[in-house]
């Protein structure tokens, strides 16, 4: 009797070279979404800062007119636009630039014409604020629009909406905040 031998193939587990090569293309693609992820995350960030003062310019608007209103020191025909329903409106129309408030204490008012541009103080090399080197940034790319409006049936409230324009890393941004007054 005759016994055949069937050889047997040597066949080792692994990968081919072939798909070694569509795993490594595979992994650079994600490595490189990854990378592209992580420079726009940076990129971002870095307006932060300036996201953060177009927050508080819109607050410190808000905060005045409450304050105003509320002290007494402007009435409630006064909290408005210039020249809309009430002649005697007080709040400039528009974009306009961020400046250093006026004698009447209200930002955006009609007393800030010709006033100086705001600015955020910064420390300077010897990192301690207010000593004689901090930095001071002007804030001239900032632009706010105070828009005061009636709200139908409701003569006793007025909604007032502030928009703070500004660039951020080359890219144009807006915050705006939306609040109301009352006669009350």
């Amino acid at each position: 009797m005759r016994h055949t031998r069937f050889s047997k193939r040597n066949t080792a587990a692994g990968f081919t070279l072939l798909e070694t090569m569509i795993a490594l293309i595979v992994l650079a693609v994600g490595i490189l979404g990854l990378a592209a992820m992580l420079g726009n995350s940076l990129a971002y960030m870095q307006g932060s800062q300036e996201d953060f003062i177009a927050q508080q310019k819109a607050q410190e608007a808000a905060e005045a007119i409450f304050t105003a209103k509320y002290t007494n020191n402007a009435s409630f025909d006064q909290i408005q636009n210039v020249g809309t329903t009430s002649p005697n409106g007080v709040f400039l129309n528009g974009p306009q630039p961020i400046l250093q408030v006026g004698p009447d204490g209200l930002v955006g008012s009609i007393n800030d014409s010709g006033a100086p541009a705001a600015f955020v103080l910064y420390p300077g090399p010897d990192n301690k604020l207010g000593t004689t080197d901090d930095v001071k940034v002007s804030l001239g790319s900032f632009t706010r629009t105070i828009a005061i409006s009636n709200i139908a049936n409701e003569p006793y409230l007025r909604r007032v909406d502030i928009t703070i324009n500004y660039t951020a890393n080359g890219l144009p941004r807006t915050y705006t905040m939306t609040t109301f007054v009352s006669n009350y």
